[in-house]
């Protein structure tokens, strides 16, 4: 009875290390969201409606001001990280979101609060100038 009463308890003990692990791994999912996060047409309305609060470059990788900006959207993306989802939308392979959102120029930031378009903020431009354009939805 005793060694029945061993396996159960073994059985249990490698179920919680494994959901133990799961969890770890999870966390560590969530890390990635200090760095902005690649979207695509296929992704779009997920991510909108499944973070409060979304900020996405939409760019291309031939765009010179596109570059510019964009280390001003990481170092924004690592101070909010939590608050604030950012992601990047590269337009020449996104047609589709881009139509919808009548991309006309890059950089283009579309700023979601709760599934919904709340700004567009279109250029380059430094972080004094672009962070509370982005922060005031907070």
């Amino acid at each position: 009875m005793e060694n029945k009463e061993d396996k159960e308890l073994e059985r249990i003990k490698q179920a919680k290390l494994r959901k133990m692990m799961r969890s770890v791994a999870s966390e560590k999912r969530g890390i990635v969201l200090n760095k902005p996060v690649e979207i695509t047409d296929a992704t779009f309305k997920e991510m909108i409606q499944n973070h409060s609060l979304v900020v996405i470059d939409c760019w291309a990788p031939w765009c010179g001001p596109c570059h510019i900006v964009a280390p001003v959207i990481e170092e924004l993306a690592r101070d909010y990280a939590g608050k604030i989802l950012f992601g990047k939308l590269n337009v020449d392979e996104n047609r589709e979101v881009s139509m919808q959102y009548q991309i006309m120029g890059i950089p283009t930031l579309l700023v979601f609060k709760n599934g919904k378009l709340v700004e567009r903020v279109m250029g380059a431009m430094p972080r004094q100038m672009l962070e509370p354009k982005i922060t005031r939805f907070l």
